[in-house]
């Protein structure tokens, strides 16, 4: 059975979704979880395209039956790996050609329920960027480098709390020495995609936790309309000795590798000037990394605090923590943020 839905109820069937566009297309963004099946490949789709601008739709239809041809008993193959029962959602960018003839062969080749979803992935991607701008409820949690702040999220969530992880999703934790230990990070259009539907598995009646960043996120960039929601958010900034935070620090960086945390320095060189940037690269090759995490710390201190008085004060909630237990400091910034809520 072959049917056309649109991309909601899509989402509603819960089914294996089959991306039919072309490896790039996919890896430019895709749905969470989504599966790649391509038709074309990139250059073969780039070859379609110029046929059809240069000749004829009919040329580029032809060309492609030679391209697709081939492949047919690889596509139903792949396509049973992923959906064995034989239920699939399928779609294109478009919901056009591709996703219609692709779900078509699975339908006549032992499918019994296909999905093709109208709109295709433009639809999805006008959906993602319109679901930022729905009204949520925020808290974000501030305070200077190395409070630990990505650990209390975690234990938030262990709590019962909501969460979204930012920098989890981003693949950096935001400063020059973010990507240190991380994965590649998504572009820019897969990071909205995933904090969309990171998104959606919230209730949108309960407040979410956000960790306070910049617009940037290494690579990515927050989508304006939820940047916006977070600066107009409460902040609840951690006030850390900075002893401690240095002790965070070093146990988080300093088996990542020396070349790593020169590359971080070297980023911020420009800001540091040329003697304080020397000072901390004589340091490091001393293997002094209490003091460069100590000078490190003192510089991002500094620039954070112009960032925090550009805010409206009377909204900054500040609690004063002795150390960065993540456990403990989640107890306590809870237990004080529902006392300000009563």
């Amino acid at each position: 059975m072959l049917q056309k839905m649109d991309i909601g109820e899509s989402f509603t069937k819960n089914l294996p979704i089959i991306d039919v566009r072309s490896p790039g297309e996919f890896e430019k963004g895709h749905i969470p979880g989504a599966h790649n099946i391509p038709l074309f490949s990139d250059q073969e789709r780039a070859q379609v395209g110029t046929v059809y601008k240069m000749e004829s739709q009919e040329a580029a239809i032809n060309l492609g039956y030679t391209y697709v041809t081939p492949k047919l008993d690889y596509f139903v193959s792949q396509a049973f790996e992923i959906a064995p029962q034989g239920k699939v959602i399928v779609h294109c960018w478009r919901g056009g050609m591709r996703s219609q003839a692709f779900g078509e062969h699975l339908a006549a080749n032992g499918f019994h329920e296909v999905n093709v979803v109208q709109g295709g992935y433009k639809a999805y991607r006008n959906g993602v960027l319109h679901s930022f701008e729905v009204p949520r409820t925020l808290r974000v949690l501030g305070g200077f480098t190395g409070s630990g702040k990505t650990y209390i999220l975690r234990e938030l969530q262990n709590l019962g709390e909501h969460i979204i992880d930012l920098e989890g999703l981003a693949h950096h934790k935001g400063s020059a020495f973010g990507g240190i230990g991380q994965a590649s990070q998504p572009t820019v259009e897969q990071f909205e995609n995933d904090l969309s539907f990171a998104l959606s598995k919230l209730d949108l009646d309960r407040p979410i936790w956000v960790e306070d960043e910049s617009h940037n996120i290494g690579s990515v960039k927050i989508p304006r309309a939820f940047f916006q929601q977070m600066r107009a958010a409460g902040l609840v900034f951690l006030e850390i000795p900075i002893k401690e935070r240095v002790k965070h620090l070093v146990a988080g960086y300093a088996r990542s590798g020396d070349a790593n945390l020169i590359e971080g320095i070297r980023r911020i060189s420009k800001r540091l000037g040329g003697l304080r940037t020397k000072e901390m690269l004589d340091l490091l090759a001393g293997k002094h990394y209490e003091e460069v995490a100590q000078m490190a710390l003192e510089y991002y201190d500094s620039y954070y605090l112009k960032s925090l008085k550009k805010r409206d004060g009377r909204s900054t909630l500040h609690i004063h923590l002795e150390s960065t237990c993540h456990r403990e400091n989640a107890q306590k910034i809870l237990k004080l943020t529902l006392n300000e809520r009563h």
